[in-house]
């Protein structure tokens, strides 16, 4: 009998959460300095979580330079 694909787990957290754990919170708030040793753990402010995204590659224009490819930036884009 196969399983059914809903039922496996290899990589089901390896794509973003829209819910952090209150120790990333923290370390995401002193990223952003936003918090201070000593402040409570408790009632911390919201914090946005963002999901990367591979940037697209950009063609050169032609000049004659040849048909190098750049990697285009790693733009991050916010959840709602």
């Amino acid at each position: 009998m196969s399983l059914d694909k809903s039922l496996k787990s290899s990589g089901r957290l390896a794509r973003s959460r829209n819910v952090l754990k209150r120790e990333e919170r923290i370390a995401k708030l002193e990223e952003e300095g936003r918090w201070q040793e000593g402040d409570s753990p408790f009632g911390l402010p919201l914090v946005r979580v963002l999901k990367a995204r591979a940037g697209k590659k950009k063609k050169e224009a032609k000049d004659g330079e040849g048909d190098t490819e750049e990697e285009g930036t790693g733009e991050v884009e916010a959840t709602p």
